[in-house]
C-alpha cells in the first residue's frame, strides 16, 4: 500500500498504512475476536489455525497514519460477555431490544438507529 501515492484536488500525496489498526478473526456472532492481524510488522505472535475465519483489513492515510480515538463514535457492538442490567426507563428497554433483535453482538451505528426510529 505504502509504494502507492493519490491524487486529491490536484495535489499528490503518498499513503500511509494506519499503524495502530489492524484485521482479526471473527467467530461465531463475534466480529471481533480475540486475534488480530496487524497491517505493518510488530511484534504480533499471534498463529492462524486451520478454521479459523479472518478479516484481512488493511486502512491506508494520507496523512499520519496513525488514528487518534477522539470526538464522536460512529460504531457500536454490544459485548458477547456483557452481564445483564436491570434498565427502568421503557425507551432504554425498547433501544436494547431493539439491538438484541436487529444486530446482536454485530457492529451497528448510531445512524441506523435513527433511520429505524429508536433514537427518538
Amino acid at each position: 500500500m505504502e509504494s502507492y501515492e493519490v491524487e486529491i484536488k490536484g495535489k499528490t500525496y503518498p499513503v500511509k498504512s494506519i499503524r495502530n489498526l489492524c484485521g482479526h478473526n471473527i467467530g461465531h456472532y463475534l466480529i471481533h475476536a480475540s486475534k488480530t492481524v496487524p497491517i505493518v510488522k510488530s511484534q504480533n505472535n499471534d498463529r492462524m489455525e486451520e478454521g479459523e475465519l479472518y478479516a484481512i483489513e488493511t486502512f491506508g492515510s494520507t496523512g499520519r497514519g496513525w488514528i487518534n480515538e477522539d470526538g464522536d463514535c460512529s460504531h457500536f457492538i454490544k459485548s458477547l460477555d456483557a452481564r445483564p442490567v436491570p434498565l427502568r426507563h421503557p425507551r432504554a428497554k425498547a433501544l436494547l431490544k431493539h439491538i438484541n433483535e436487529n444486530y446482536g453482538t454485530l457492529c451497528f451505528a448510531r445512524r441506523w438507529l435513527d433511520r429505524d426510529g429508536e433514537t427518538g
